[in-house]
């Protein structure tokens, strides 16, 4: 998988592929995470007819169009909406098969066609960061019915119990503070450890003294005279 070097936007499209089927001929990530593993559990199910529809799962948005048996698929942020995702959609699909002859893409293994990889990435970029897109798109009318495209609950669609979590981004950051827990954990026990020790030093102490003393006063300190012989 590809990425950018720039940090993702915090709202726009973050994974987009192209498949033939379910087998994957090019895709580019904005930023880290399990995509893969999600979309090809998506792709499985994506009935051969032409179709628009959007899952949804969690705080993300799956989108993808079907035509002539090949999948353009996107991931985007729940707060992105579905006009923009859907228009940089058809985008990607007249810049696929505009690059590629009809012999290559049926021939194409899996990323195969990666070289596409840099125009989604290019055209996510600017689909996430424009500002101009969604009201141009609007005005050209370019994306029919997008209000009327289905909306699915990813998990009802892959039927089946396993829960599929989407990492985006976390794993750095779930390492550093699974560390940093460890760290604080580690320095909290000795802390803790020695505070202890101190406790118990400072108690057996006052026992002692308290032995002395009681001693002391029973044997007539400080000449000892009713303990002597």
């Amino acid at each position: 998988m590809s990425s950018s070097s720039s940090s993702p936007p915090s709202s726009g499209i973050v994974y987009a592929l192209v498949a033939r089927g379910a087998t994957v001929l090019a895709e580019h990530s904005s930023t880290a995470g399990n995509f893969q593993q999600v979309t090809q559990a998506i792709l499985e199910k994506i009935p051969p007819n032409d179709s628009k529809l959007t899952y949804v799962y969690d705080r993300y948005l799956f989108h993808y169009i079907s035509e002539a048996g090949l999948v353009y698929l996107c991931i985007a942020d729940d707060k992105f909406g579905r006009r923009v995702p859907f228009a940089f959609l058809q985008d990607a699909a007249d810049r696929f098969v505009a690059a590629f002859t009809v012999a290559e893409i049926e021939g194409a293994p899996a990323l195969g066609l990666a070289s596409f990889g840099r125009t989604l990435a290019a055209q996510m970029d600017y689909y996430s960061r424009s500002p101009q897109v969604d009201a141009i798109r609007h005005v050209q009318g370019e994306i029919s019915q997008v209000k009327d495209v289905m909306v699915q609950n990813i998990e009802r669609v892959l039927e089946r119990g396993d829960r599929i979590e989407i990492l985006v981004d976390k794993s750095n950051s779930l390492t550093n503070a699974a560390f940093a827990f460890r760290k604080r954990s580690t320095a909290l026990k000795r802390q803790y450890w020695w505070r202890n020790q101190k406790l118990m030093v400072t108690v057996v102490f006052a026992a002692l003294l308290f032995v002395y003393l009681l001693i002391s006063s029973a044997c007539g300190f400080p000449t000892w005279s009713k303990c002597r012989g």
